[in-house]
């Protein structure tokens, strides 16, 4: 009548990459050990880290053409942005479906859901200003008073 605990299994990552599949994701290599991680055209990078737990190394954006466009918030306007260059405004459907992939993703892989994520999109990039170089250079800056 001794009771045993059962033993934990040590998931590796491939199993993670498993149960990532049997919740409706396509997982294909990208090379240099990393994974891509696509479902509805949305798609992002993960690697194995410590413990073979995944890592998210490009964060989740758009499938534009082959790349990922990643989320940039331009202060007036969002948009996706490839590292080709490539731009298109964002559109509110297509952030409310990053959104459930990151959530869903997470809840897949077993990883931790933090709170200010899961209230909304969050974005990549922030490039708010848009005078270019504005700090720059010998012209007077309105800010600072002359001596």
């Amino acid at each position: 009548m001794f009771f045993r605990r059962e033993r934990l299994k040590k998931l590796t990552f491939e199993d993670h990459m498993n149960k990532a599949r049997a919740a409706g994701f396509h997982i294909e290599p990208a090379g240099g050990g990393k994974t891509r991680i696509e479902r509805n055209g949305v798609a992002c990078i993960a690697a194995p880290g410590p413990d073979d737990i995944p890592v998210i190394v490009e964060r989740a954006g758009i499938v534009m053409g082959k790349e990922i466009g990643t989320l940039t918030d331009v202060g007036f306007q969002k948009f996706f942005t490839t590292p080709s260059g490539k731009r298109k405004p964002a559109l509110a459907e297509e952030l409310k479906e990053i959104h459930n992939f990151q959530e869903d993703l997470r809840e897949a892989l077993g990883l931790t859901s933090l709170y200010n994520e899961a209230l909304g999109t969050v974005s990549n990039l922030y490039l708010y200003d848009r005078v270019e170089g504005r700090d720059r250079g010998d012209h007077d800056k309105p800010w600072q008073v002359p001596a």
